[in-house]
């Protein structure tokens, strides 16, 4: 018997199961989609600290995919064993901006998709999907939503410094306001008419107002 002989229903008929231009072209065409995701992900970003390595993450991911998928696809009883073996696998690690769900099942369905041959679907989704992203994601909103906060020292600069955030806001609503004994501090949700800022200029000079900020936020509130 010899060493073939041992290894040849377990392992070596495995070995040519996958051809080496499978291998290269699929790894190569995952690393290319990556960079893609990768890409616009960059471009379409909006929170407030990047992680580049989240964006590496894309690209590995989508490798990784595509490794375990042509695995999967060359033999049957290793696909089920690779379901077993994955089911094990939990994630902890929270995802803080929902648009980062829909970029890791783009690097996991790009992944299965190059890896099960149907690079064209692959291509041109990803493609489609990236256009999409680029065109909605970046689209500026004026009804985005801004918290004003406003420190004054009495009823009558207040009054005069909401009437002002009125005035240039489609929707204006008190989320908080805090009194002592000296100072009141206001935190009012608003959607602006146009891209104009300057009323904060003329909020922040109202006789009895100590300070005006605008901030943009992502719509939770927590107070």
């Amino acid at each position: 018997m010899t060493f073939s002989d041992i290894f040849k229903s377990s392992f070596l008929e495995n070995v040519t199961s996958v051809t080496i231009l499978d291998m290269v072209l699929g790894m190569g065409l995952a690393f290319a989609v990556g960079l893609f995701i990768f890409f616009i992900y960059k471009k379409t970003y909006s929170g407030v600290m990047y992680s580049s390595s989240f964006g590496v993450t894309l690209v590995a991911l989508t490798m990784i995919t595509t490794l375990v998928i042509l695995a999967v696809t060359s033999n049957v009883v290793l696909s089920l064993g690779m379901v077993g073996a994955l089911s094990i696998v939990r994630f902890r690690t929270a995802i803080k901006e929902p648009l980062d769900i829909a970029f890791l099942f783009w690097s996991i369905a790009a992944g299965i998709v190059l890896a099960a041959g149907l690079i064209p679907l692959a291509v041109f989704g990803s493609v489609f999907i990236g256009i999409i992203l680029l065109i909605f994601v970046n689209k500026k909103d004026n009804t985005h939503p801004y918290i004003v906060v406003i420190r004054c020292d009495g009823h009558d600069s207040e009054t005069k410094a909401i009437d002002l955030v009125n005035r240039n806001s489609k929707k204006c609503i008190v989320k908080s306001k805090t009194a002592t004994k000296n100072s009141i501090e206001l935190n009012v949700e608003i959607r602006l008419k146009d891209d104009n800022t300057d009323f904060i200029n003329e909020a922040a000079s109202i006789a009895g107002v100590e300070s005006a900020v605008l901030v943009s936020y992502n719509g939770d509130y927590m107070g």
